[in-house]
């Protein structure tokens, strides 16, 4: 279950564009990839192993639009790659960790995710995530 590295930061941020427009005019960094997953718009920009992940929500209901109205843009989660996200689970729930998702669901790039409650990861929204792009080397 052990994670082997940081996958990526997540962002919560309310323009995509401007948002982008930083991490590349101010920071000299560029978008590998992007791409809408039902109501994010996601950007990932790649810094060395660990990629940024700016997410935009498209509706005022979504995850990320109520993240931005409570606590305001910013760090939204951090996800750690792992083996197979089911056996982290379940290993996981074995220990009594609460969890945010009890199965993987599909995440950007196609990876599968799920995503472990902050109250069990000291105030840290964490998830996990295989598959995907990782198995591509990308």
């Amino acid at each position: 279950m052990a994670p082997n590295k940081i996958d990526h930061i997540g962002i919560a941020v309310i323009d995509l564009e401007l948002a982008k427009a930083f991490y590349a005019g101010s920071l000299g960094l560029s978008v590998e990839h992007e791409e809408t997953l039902g109501d994010m718009k996601i950007a990932f920009i790649p810094v060395g192993e660990v990629n940024l992940e700016l997410i935009q929500c498209t509706s005022d209901n979504g995850v990320i639009a109520k993240f931005i109205a409570k606590k305001g843009e910013g760090i939204h989660h951090i996800a750690y790659a792992v083996e197979d996200v089911s056996s982290a689970l379940e290993a996981l729930r074995a220990q009594g960790v609460k969890l945010v998702d009890e199965a993987p669901r599909k995440g950007a790039h196609g990876t599968e995710v799920a995503f472990v409650h902050p109250k069990s990861a000291f105030g840290v929204l964490t998830e996990l995530v295989s598959g995907g792009r990782k198995e591509q080397g990308a």
